[in-house]
């Protein structure tokens, strides 16, 4: 299936002139203020915010924090939780505070956490999965790159990546993969737009690298209690790679310049939801990302115990 996009000129990448026309059509539809920071700054008091930077777009509408331990032990292996990397992704924000809220208390012994639940506030305003640069922050994970969302955590986490026991990325795959945002990639690049099919259910992607897929199967087995787990499509694909267990597929996830690639953690995993699904509702896609770090922590609590 080929979609046409409205800007540019088909087979021909965007100059910079497509890109502003692009931009200038983004405006804010809901409010990272009230929806992100009036819940993370409530939880100051069990946890600590970090204030680590803020997008050069609008300093003072679009600051970055992490939230971690109140009182961290130097003995502990760390965890990264990341969310809102693609910022029109909403469960993998709000999936991110509901972990802050009600879970990360009760594994405070085992790990100590730096959670960053919104690293693409302007995408997160503006449903986007770019950033006003039309750059794709979760293609961004290089040193050099035209993602100040993906510079700012990567320069953040560089002193701790070898205390890096695991990372959880919460991501969403949507029907605006296909309606807007592969047609717009496709439009940008002067290349032909080819939709895949959207997965119904949750999954997982692992590394390649270092698949562990004993970790990513716990993340399927807690997943399954709160929402379905996408089948394989006659291929026996997710998104067009092959499923190698029950809701898992493999990325290399360091030469794509992916969020779940940029750290040597040996447990990465990246999480994609449905929100689309009329199998599940908002509140179970957020519930589904809670489920899916718990799985985690759990099978990591028990391997380390």
């Amino acid at each position: 299936m080929h979609a046409a996009y409205p800007i540019g000129t088909p087979g021909k990448a965007w100059d910079q002139l497509e890109k502003n026309k692009w931009r200038t059509q983004q405006h804010p539809v809901r409010s990272y203020r009230n929806e992100v920071l009036e819940k993370l700054y409530p939880l100051n008091e069990k946890l600590d915010l970090i204030h680590y930077g803020a997008l050069p777009y609008n300093p003072q509408r679009y600051p970055l924090y992490v939230a971690t331990n109140k009182r961290p032990q130097s003995g502990l292996p760390t965890v990264l939780i990341t969310g809102g990397v693609h910022g029109y992704e909403t469960s993998g924000v709000q999936g991110t505070i509901l972990f802050l809220e009600q879970a990360m208390h009760r594994y405070t012994k085992h790990f100590n956490f730096i959670v960053a639940p919104c690293v693409s506030p302007w995408g997160y305003e503006t449903i986007n999965r770019w950033n006003p640069h039309t750059a794709d922050p979760n293609r961004s994970f290089f040193e050099g790159g035209q993602s100040p969302e993906a510079t700012a955590i990567m320069h953040y986490i560089k002193p701790f990546q070898n205390k890096l026991l695991a990372h959880f990325d919460l991501h969403e795959t949507t029907d605006t993969d296909n309606s807007e945002f592969r047609p717009a990639l496709a439009a940008r690049d002067g290349t032909i737009n080819d939709n895949w099919n959207i997965p119904d259910g949750f999954y997982t992607v692992g590394d390649s690298a270092r698949p562990q897929l004993g970790f990513q199967r716990a993340i399927i087995d807690s997943v399954r209690k709160v929402t379905h787990i996408a089948p394989p499509d006659t291929d026996g694909n997710l998104i067009g790679s092959k499923v190698i267990q029950d809701g898992v597929i493999l990325y290399d996830k360091a030469s794509l310049h992916l969020c779940g690639g940029f750290t040597q953690a040996p447990y990465v995993t990246t999480t994609e939801v449905y929100p689309d699904s009329p199998k599940a509702s908002s509140e179970q896609c957020n519930r589904a990302q809670l489920a899916a770090i718990v799985g985690g922590l759990d099978f990591l609590v028990k391997k380390n115990a």
